[in-house]
C-alpha cells in the first residue's frame, strides 16, 4: 500500500507540473500580456511602449524561464529597464521567490497577495462545500439504495424520476426557481420571507435563512447523479449469486441489504463522490455569482475577467492539486472497499 501511494504521488507531481505549465503558457500568451500592459500602464500605449513595458518587467523572457521563476526553481530576474530603473522579481535580496518558496505573486486587481486572497476565498467555498456534501451525499445514497433495493418497483420509478429531473436541471435554472419560489413575494405573501435570495451575509454569519438556498441549489444537481450511480450499483449487487444464496438460506431482507449488499454497492458511488470535490470547487462559479457569495468560484471569474495573471495562476494550481488529491483519496479508498484489489 505504501509503495502504491508513493507511486501515485510521483504521478501526481509529474501531472501537476505538466498541467501548471500548460496553464502558465496559456495565461502568458501575447494578447494577454498586451492587455496586462495596457491595463497596468496606459490604455493608449503604442506597440513599442507595450514591448518596452513587458521587457522591463521580465515578461519577454522565454516561457520555460518565466515558469521556472514562477515555480521557484530558477533565480528571479533583475532587469535594468529602458527608463533606467532596476526591477527585481524577488525582494529582500532573495534569488528564488516562487510557488515553492510560498510566494504566489501579487494580484493586480485586488492589490493584495495572491496567497492571502486564495486562503480567504477557499475558506468561504470550503464552508459552502461542507454543507453541500452534508446534504448531498446522505440524501443521494438513501435515494439510490432505496431505488436499487427493488428494481422496477413503484419506489424505484419514482425516485429515479426525481434523480433524473434534479440532474437534468442546471444550477442557474434551479437557483432562479428556488429564489423566485422561496425568497420573493411572487408566491409567498408572508411579511418575513423564509429565505434570503443573497448569501453575502453568509460569508460572515451563515445561518439557515441565508445559506439554505445556495446549498440546496448545488446539492440538488449533484444528488441526482450520485443517486443514479448508487441505484445502478445496488441493482447489480442485489442480483449477485451470493445475495440469492443468502435469501435462499432465509436471511432477512434488511440484513442482506445492510450486511452484504451495501458495502459492495458503495464502491462505484465512492469514486463519484470524490469527483464531486473538484467539481464543487470550480463548479460553484454560477451559484456563487447567482447568490453573490464571494468564494473561490467568484475569484476565478474576477481573475479571468480582469486578466489578473498571477491570481489566475494561483486559482489554477489550487484546482489542479484538489483534483489530484481527491483522485489519490479515491484510489486509496477504492482499495479498502474492494478486497480483490487489496489482496492483489
Amino acid at each position: 500500500m505504501v509503495l502504491f501511494i508513493f507511486r501515485r504521488l510521483g504521478v501526481m507531481v509529474i501531472t501537476a507540473i505538466c498541467l501548471t505549465f500548460v496553464v502558465f503558457g496559456l495565461t502568458n500568451l501575447g494578447p494577454n500580456l498586451e492587455k496586462l500592459a495596457k491595463t497596468q500602464g496606459n490604455a493608449r500605449m503604442t506597440d513599442e511602449a507595450v514591448i518596452s513595458w513587458l521587457d522591463n518587467r521580465g515578461y519577454s523572457q522565454a516561457v520555460y524561464i518565466k515558469y521556472g521563476e514562477w515555480l521557484g526553481v530558477l533565480p528571479g530576474y533583475e532587469i535594468e529597464g529602458t527608463d533606467g530603473e532596476v526591477r527585481r522579481r524577488c525582494d529582500d535580496g532573495k534569488n528564488f521567490c516562487g510557488i515553492l518558496q510560498g510566494e504566489w505573486g501579487f494580484s493586480t486587481v485586488f492589490k493584495d497577495d495572491v496567497s492571502g486572497i486564495l486562503a480567504t476565498r477557499l475558506g468561504l467555498t470550503g464552508k459552502l462545500m461542507f454543507w453541500v456534501m452534508m446534504v448531498m451525499v446522505p440524501g443521494a445514497l438513501i435515494i439510490g439504495v432505496l431505488a436499487g433495493m427493488r428494481e422496477g418497483s413503484r419506489t424505484d420509478r419514482s425516485l429515479s424520476t426525481v434523480s433524473i429531473v434534479s440532474t437534468a436541471t442546471p444550477e442557474y435554472v434551479s437557483g432562479v426557481i428556488l429564489i423566485t419560489a422561496l425568497a420573493t413575494k411572487a408566491f409567498i405573501e408572508w411579511d418575513t420571507l423564509p429565505f434570503k435570495g443573497t448569501a453575502t451575509a453568509a460569508m460572515d454569519d451563515a445561518n439557515f435563512e441565508n445559506f439554505f438556498l445556495p446549498v440546496i441549489t448545488i446539492a440538488l444537481y449533484g444528488m441526482g447523479y450520485i443517486a443514479r450511480m448508487t441505484r445502478a450499483s445496488m441493482t447489480e449487487v442485489m442480483t449477485a449469486q451470493y445475495i440469492r444464496t443468502a435469501r435462499l438460506k432465509g436471511v432477512s431482507f434488511p440484513k442482506i441489504v445492510i450486511k452484504h449488499a451495501l458495502r459492495n454497492a458503495l464502491i462505484a458511488p465512492f469514486t463519484v463522490i470524490m469527483l464531486q470535490f473538484p467539481w464543487l470547487l470550480n463548479g460553484v462559479v454560477i451559484v456563487e455569482t447567482l447568490f453573490n457569495y464571494k468564494g473561490f468560484g467568484w475569484v476565478l471569474v474576477q481573475a479571468a475577467g480582469n486578466n489578473d495573471i498571477e491570481l489566475l495562476l494561483g486559482v489554477s494550481i489550487v484546482s489542479v492539486f484538489v483534483v489530484l488529491i481527491t483522485q489519490l483519496i479515491s484510489d486509496v479508498g477504492y482499495v479498502f472497499l474492494n478486497p480483490r484489489i487489496r489482496i492483489s
